[in-house]
């Protein structure tokens, strides 16, 4: 089967590369992309570059369309997907749940549970949904304690 992503260096990016490699102050991953590049421009089939780096053929195939799509850009991580963190509760809404907490349970109840407070921040609608585990998270973070 033909090659879609064919890499072909120039000079420059040729000597950028193994002076890139040389330098040892980089990653491992970004190195090991660099000499994808460098096997892979001199003609070496994805399956013996990713025995010979001992990584799997898809990386291989991956880092040649990158590079055809991004140059040299190729070499660095893209951003992953899930990695950023968002907080369920503002400040406002942890002193909210701090107050509840510290409050009289509801009726019925000798005491709050994380879960009656989890369903009550929803109730006063600070949040759409929260589960308990991050109420406790939250509390705890906070020094506020239920028992």
């Amino acid at each position: 089967m033909a090659k879609i992503y064919h890499v072909d260096l120039t000079k420059d990016e040729r000597a950028f590369l193994l002076k890139f490699i040389k330098s040892g102050e980089r990653s491992a991953r970004k190195i090991n992309r660099a000499r994808i590049l460098l096997l892979a421009d001199e003609g070496k089939k994805d399956g013996d570059i990713a025995e010979s780096l001992h990584t799997s053929v898809p990386t291989v195939q991956r880092t040649r369309k990158r590079f055809v799509e991004d140059g040299l850009g190729a070499l660095n991580e893209r951003p992953r997907p899930g990695g950023r963190i968002r907080k369920k509760l503002d400040e406002k809404g942890i002193a909210i749940l701090e107050t509840l907490a510290r409050s009289e349970p509801p009726e019925g109840r000798k005491n709050w549970t994380m879960q009656l407070l989890a369903d009550r921040l929803v109730e006063l609608k600070v949040v759409d949904r929260i589960s308990d585990e991050t109420v406790r998270k939250e509390l705890k973070k906070s020094g506020s304690s239920l028992g």
